[in-house]
């Protein structure tokens, strides 16, 4: 945090309420977004959040155990900043940029997080697609630089694993940097990323800002914008095309809303704050491709009891650029990564965009898809003896093409002892028709589990 002393106490705290702060000012200078701190005591410190006459209504960073009504408060900041520059690589942070690995930072330059760096004139909307070597993503779901993508599931369906998998496979292909922020994560999940990221000798390239999920709400919602900010460094300053991964998104909702709470604003359906949408449009418009570079974000989203309605994830959607669905009834059956193939999509599926051979393919491997849902009703009752040779084929290709859209992940070789693959889409179209123009007929399905490409 960028800290500029006044040396004078500006105000008064009059109440506190758990993160709640009232403080009655004695100057009229104080603005939404200063930092505030008991006087001579970095330990507590609070963002303005209004200002009404004479006083002021702050949220704390930090804890407020111990935080005594009538102590004198002073100014020590215009909002919180973090480090904007090269010294952000390689480090591990919280959400207020100080640096959480025990290594300290001698700073170079800050910035404040909540200020966007690119306007409308600069955006650039033409860019190429950034392949993940992920089959069942590049080929139902692809991604383009500057593309934000909703990585949606339940609990315990793999969002985290996959996000680790893209990382491995974009990030060593694009040879660029990375910024990881973690959203109300546990503290040995943090510690994993970290550990294998240095294993794998890329950490030098990523940031990773981490709001803890045994943090106050505050903390938890001002990761993504810390994170942000540094991902902004690196496309601008650096120029570079950079991934941010954000894990989990709805987490920060969880805390706008605590934070609401706190401050006793009116809540919407489900709990959720009735400012939602503005929150999110402030970090979502900031995740864009201009004349420097390009972020492409790919984003975690829980969704509460698999409900994909909730209005939290309609609002998270909403400013997507393609979605891909974790599917747990997928993943029950043991094929990962889990994916449901009808309801993820991208806005680069076009046939002007990823060509008429790809487009074609897609459609074909959808209808065979939704053949086979029909028929398994069918069998489930009749059994397969009743279909006729050309719906046997189908079945039989459907489950094929099923299994080949699992595929063994880099991050998951020491669990599984199967070597992680990258497959080129061209690879992955080749393989497609092959199957459904029933080329690999006479080979068993169960081949077709866990594998790269076929030939």
């Amino acid at each position: 945090m960028k800290v500029e002393v006044s040396g004078m106490a500006v105000g008064k705290i009059i109440s506190i309420f758990d993160i709640s702060i009232e403080v009655v000012l004695d100057s009229n200078e104080i603005k939404v977004g200063d930092i505030l701190q008991v006087e001579g005591d970095s330990k507590y410190q609070f963002e303005v959040v209004e200002i009404s006459n004479t006083s002021a209504t702050c949220i704390s960073l930090e804890s407020t155990r111990g935080l005594k009504k009538g102590a004198l408060v002073e100014l020590v900041s215009n909002g919180i900043h973090v480090e904007y520059s090269d010294k952000v690589l390689g480090r591990i942070f919280n959400s207020y940029g100080a640096p959480i690995d025990k290594k300290g930072i001698e700073s170079e330059k800050k910035r404040r997080v909540d200020h966007a760096t690119t306007s409308l004139q600069e955006l650039n909307i033409e860019s190429q697609i950034l392949w993940t070597g992920i089959k069942v993503i590049d080929f139902f779901a692809p991604l383009q630089k500057g593309f934000k993508m909703g990585l949606l599931g339940g609990a315990g369906v793999g969002k985290t694993v996959l996000i680790k998998e893209i990382i491995h496979n974009v990030y060593t292909s694009l040879n660029s940097n990375a910024v990881f922020t973690g959203i109300g994560e546990r503290s040995r999940e943090g510690q994993e990323l970290y550990a294998e990221m240095k294993e794998s000798n890329l950490l030098d390239k990523m940031s990773m800002v981490y709001g803890q999920m045994g943090d106050n709400p505050v903390s938890r919602s001002k990761a993504v914008y810390a994170g942000l900010t540094m991902a902004e460094y690196l496309r601008d300053e650096k120029k570079q095309d950079v991934l941010l991964f954000i894990d989990n998104i709805y987490r920060f909702i969880q805390a706008k809303a605590e934070i609401a709470t706190e401050l006793k604003q009116i809540l919407i359906g489900n709990g959720y704050p009735s400012d939602m949408a503005s929150e999110m449009s402030k970090i979502e418009e900031r995740i864009n491709s201009n004349q420097n570079g390009s972020i492409t974000s790919v984003q975690a989203i829980y969704i509460p009891a698999d409900d994909l309605t909730d209005d939290s994830v309609q609002t998270i959607m909403s400013y997507m650029d393609g979605q891909i669905v974790l599917d747990r009834k997928i993943a029950e059956l043991g094929i990962y990564p889990a994916i449901n193939v009808f309801n993820s999509t991208s806005k680069l599926i076009d046939v002007e965009k990823i060509g008429e051979k790809h487009f074609s393919l897609i459609e074909q491997v959808l209808k065979t898809l939704t053949r086979y849902g029909e028929l398994e009703e069918i069998i489930t009752v009749l059994g397969i003896e009743e279909l006729s040779e050309e719906d046997k084929l189908i079945f039989y290709r459907a489950r094929k093409i099923r299994n080949y859209f699992s595929q063994p992940m880099f991050v998951a070789e020491p669990y599984t002892g199967i070597p992680g693959q990258f497959v080129k889409i061209e690879d992955v179209l080749v393989d497609v028709e092959n199957i459904l123009s029933g080329k690999y007929d006479d080979i068993d399905e169960s081949k077709f589990l866990f594998i790269g490409k076929v030939s």
